[in-house]
């Protein structure tokens, strides 16, 4: 059978962190061994049962079977606009800065495409989730990192990037809520950011997937598109995943400048047919009664939290308490490096954990490792036994 070349833009890539966690699970499974996977964020609780319910009564809608809108019903964009105020206080125009996505990571992965030309700079801070850097890849662009630093408590230094760097820069990629580092950016550093960004006419993209999953009711995370005049910049992206068990479903929304909104919502246009409309109904009742069930799947996670940073100190592992996600970012072990570390977790144990250095630049996140809370606490104890047993 012939065999062909794959195009250099996708034979240049790293094999994706997350699919080769999963090809050495695969592994050590098949000798006969109990796999505890802490890697891969995909919330282990059910997706609610109303949001289930709405699917099923729109599923047999017959107008839910046909092509839907490519920047999605007007109704879920209505929802999306009700849900940012009442959780951000942000008004939003459902028409013109609302878009539905087939799950965040496609409209950020799209988003490049839209407005990075071949050769223009993106700023990208890593440790961070890896399509940041493959969609300015597959656009053609350029990247300068700016490192996620500890004693900067995981927030990039703007002052970092020259004015001329500045006014080079088509887009900067922040996420908060952080993965892998589960840090939380203050107002102050949005100010900074929205000021830079500003005086530079210079794109935020805003992944703000986590912002619900907070363990503080009185620290609850920002919309970056409440600082004043942030709209003139940002867009930002959500997803019903993290907030509603809702990972499989596939649905999100990006929001913010009507002509980012509009920029991106062209590509799709061209890329894929819309969200199935039957799930956009699910949305709605997601985003419209979900706060109580997202207000108890933030109890759960708590006490995992709690339960995973105790163990770990109890090993002599350092590791920040996190105020929000269901990630926790420990240090590997002095004279380790962090592939080591976990690949040797993983055989001798059963327990998948993610290597820092798998997150954009490698070096940025070396010498950490992270945890995802996404098992049982029954199953966090035991991960913990095991390797504090090793």
């Amino acid at each position: 059978m012939s065999e062909f070349s794959l195009a250099k833009r996708v034979a240049a890539l790293p094999p994706y962190l997350f699919a080769e966690i999963d090809r050495v699970k695969n592994l050590v499974r098949a000798r006969g061994v109990d796999i505890i996977s802490l890697g891969i964020g995909d919330p282990d609780l059910p997706t609610p049962d109303f949001i289930i319910d709405a699917l099923n009564a729109a599923a047999r809608k017959p107008e839910n079977h046909q092509y839907p809108s490519y920047v999605g019903l007007a109704r879920f964009r209505a929802a999306v606009a009700g849900w940012y105020k009442r959780r951000f206080d942000v008004d939003l125009d459902p028409e013109n800065e609302v878009v539905t996505l087939i799950g965040s990571k496609e409209g950020i992965a799209h988003f490049p495409l839209a407005f990075v030309d071949p050769g223009e700079l993106v700023l990208i801070c890593p440790p961070n989730y890896p399509v940041y850097g493959v969609a300015t890849g597959f656009a053609g662009g350029r990247v300068k990192h700016l490192p996620l630093r500890e004693e900067n408590d995981f927030l990039p230094d703007l002052d970092a990037v020259s004015d001329a760097e500045w006014e080079q820069a088509k887009i900067i990629c922040v996420n908060y809520p952080n993965n892998p580092t589960a840090a939380v950016a203050p107002r102050a550093f949005y100010e900074k950011l929205v000021a830079k960004a500003k005086a530079s006419n210079t794109i935020v993209l805003s992944d703000a997937a986590y912002t619900e999953m907070y363990f503080d009711p009185a620290k609850k995370p920002l919309s970056l598109l409440e600082i004043p005049g942030a709209k003139d910049v940002v867009i930002e992206f959500h997803s019903l995943s993290k907030t509603y068990n809702m990972t499989g479903w596939r649905i999100g929304m990006a929001v913010g400048n009507p002509s980012l909104v509009k920029g991106l919502g062209k590509i799709k246009e061209n890329v894929d047919s819309g969200a199935f409309q039957a799930i956009q109904e699910a949305g709605i009742a997601a985003l419209e009664q979900g706060e109580p069930f997202a207000r108890d799947f933030r109890r759960i996670y708590k006490e995992r939290r709690d339960l995973a940073v105790a163990g770990l100190k109890k090993m002599g592992i350092e590791c920040r308490a996190p105020e929000a996600t269901f990630y926790l970012w420990a240090k590997v072990p002095k004279g380790l490096t962090a592939a080591a570390f976990v690949t040797d977790i993983l055989e001798k144990t059963g327990v998948v954990l993610t290597p820092g250095n798998g997150f954009g630049l490698p070096e940025a996140g070396e010498g950490y490792f992270r945890i995802a809370l996404t098992v049982p606490k029954d199953r966090i104890e035991e991960a913990l036994s095991r390797i504090a047993a090793m």
